[in-house]
């Protein structure tokens, strides 16, 4: 056990093998809730990651200081009982920039966004401790000033969506729908996933104009109501906010299914060689469509949506 500089530092290196971890979890469980343990090791500790939660539990955050090739050393805090790990809707509600993150490894924060980082790690077989790293990493690394969706009122957010995401919908998927057509009948006998993808892409035309409409001539409006405080002559009745957000979130995540379904088929937008350039794109613009929407999405589910159903369940 070493004491350096106010710091709580344990070498392990110093230790026998057998009593390495139960030194550890010693020292962890004397921790005060906030309070943090160091390890030095001459290895990486992972393996005790894993025993940690698996005895222990989500109480803790793991963060790497050190990653070799000499020396590891981890900080192991201790969290502060009712704190909850945030969720990836959250997290990127605070920092867009941090989905940046998640899109890297293929963590959906827009549709899953309800999921803790460690939840969405575990279903994609993704080490979370990367990922933790990385975010840990991207608070310092990151400059400028990231638009502030969340501060913004619930009225002027709504608009928001409307100019800029709706917009770009209604503007580019009749293109992507034009030029998906005219892949598959050029190329479909060749690569025949371009008639799934065009079949997806009808698919999201046709339920992505229904959406938008129920979005800004029922919720929205339902949304500025309650903002204002003025409801006129029409009543809104308990939870109608929360019904009609509920049924948004199901179209997102078959807008979003669709959008998953077509990157697997197209093996992430990659083109074959005998692509032509509409064939090259269709791809591009699916795949920034693809990224749009992911924003747009963001922006109702973990944003947008909770605050509304939030201010309704206060005003009634």
């Amino acid at each position: 056990m070493i004491i350096t500089n106010n710091e709580n530092v344990l070498d392990v290196t110093l230790l026998e093998p057998r009593k390495k971890h139960p030194a550890i979890f010693a020292r962890f469980d004397a921790l005060a809730e906030g309070e943090s343990l160091t390890i030095h090791n001459d290895h990486d500790p992972k393996p005790l990651y894993y025993q940690l939660l698996g005895e222990r539990g989500d109480v803790f955050i793991w963060e790497y200081l050190e990653e070799g090739p000499q020396w590891w050393k981890v900080r192991i805090s201790k969290k502060i009982s009712g704190s909850s790990n945030e969720t990836l809707g959250e997290i990127a509600a605070k920092d867009l920039r941090k989905a940046e993150v998640f899109k890297k490894y293929g963590l959906d924060f827009c549709c899953g966004g309800k999921k803790t980082v460690k939840e969405a790690c575990m279903e994609k077989g993704i080490d979370s401790t990367k990922v933790e790293k990385e975010l840990q990493q991207a608070d310092k690394n990151i400059t400028g000033r990231a638009l502030p969706y969340n501060e913004w009122g619930l009225d002027f957010l709504a608009d928001y969506i409307v100019n800029m995401h709706h917009s770009y919908v209604r503007k580019n998927l009749p293109e992507i729908r034009k030029y998906a057509l005219k892949v598959a009948e050029v190329h479909g006998d060749r690569h025949p996933e371009l008639i799934s993808i065009r079949q997806l892409v009808e698919q999201l035309y046709e339920e992505l104009g229904e959406h938008l409409d129920k979005e800004e001539k029922q919720l929205f409006p339902l949304v500025k109501r309650l903002v204002s405080g003025n409801t006129g002559d029409e009543v809104i009745q308990p939870a109608s906010v929360k019904n009609v957000v509920q049924a948004m979130e199901t179209e997102h995540v078959s807008a979003g299914s669709c959008l998953e379904d077509i990157r697997a088929l197209s093996s992430d937008y990659s083109l074959p060689e005998d692509a032509c350039a509409s064939y090259g794109l269709l791809f591009k613009m699916l795949e920034e469509f693809e990224g749009d929407l992911h924003i747009h999405v963001h922006l109702e589910n973990n944003i947008l949506f909770p605050k509304a159903v939030a201010l309704e369940e206060k005003l009634n």
